[in-house]
């Protein structure tokens, strides 16, 4: 049976769906378990309840991002391989995205305020990048993995020792970053010149930093 072909305005309803989703809804998620479950709570102090929840709400605020850049880049990809390898790492990162959501919850913290803007500005991004070419936005996704990554062990530098249940969530979130970025390599994504990697760092170092406030 022949797939069906999606048009290019069936691809701006589901990139729209996927918003929705994201930002005020129940994202699709791949149905793995998540990784806090394995541990046991323990008792954290009011300082370091109040610093776990503002770093998963930091990594929360990344994984909107991350969704939108993906969306954006699925949007504008020329290849559909290419487009579909996007959208399938988009449906992964959903669950960094339920994950952190819940561990804020349970932390008693909040998620960012300025999702939106976080996810609206990554959107554009991304849709840049997509429209540069599929090599390009490939190049892009491998090197955005790769600042995850940085910006996640971080984060497990910063967290309190004895919080295994975030520790837990940020060591599968760097695998899956990791396997991300190799596969976007792997698929013909091409080194970024430098000025556009600092400019990428100067955009998430920003982001990062008034998300753990607001």
């Amino acid at each position: 049976m022949k797939a069906r072909q999606y048009s290019p305005l069936d691809h701006l309803i589901m990139n729209l769906d996927q918003a929705v989703r994201t930002l005020a809804g129940k994202p699709r998620l791949t149905g793995r378990p998540d990784p806090a479950n394995e541990w046991e709570d323990t008792d954290l102090s009011a300082k370091e309840k109040t610093e776990s929840a503002s770093l998963m709400r930091v990594n929360h605020a990344g994984e909107v991002a991350a969704q939108a850049l993906y969306q954006g880049q699925a949007l504008t990809a020329r290849l559909e391989e290419v487009r579909s390898r996007m959208e399938r790492a988009a449906e992964e990162e959903n669950d960094h995205l339920e994950w952190c959501a819940e561990r804020v919850n349970q932390l008693g913290g909040h998620l960012s305020y300025l999702n939106p803007l976080w996810y609206l500005g990554s959107f554009a991004i991304g849709a840049t990048a997509g429209a540069a070419g599929d090599k390009w936005s490939l190049g892009f996704v491998a090197e955005t993995e790769k600042q995850v990554i940085e910006h996640l062990q971080e984060h497990l530098r910063r967290l309190p020792e004895n919080d295994r249940k975030s520790r837990a969530v940020i060591e599968q979130m760097k695998i899956d970053e990791a396997r991300h970025g190799a596969v976007a390599k792997a698929a013909g994504g091409v080194e970024l010149p430098a000025p556009v990697k600092q400019l990428m760092k100067l955009a998430s170092r920003v982001m990062t930093r008034t998300a753990y406030w607001i």
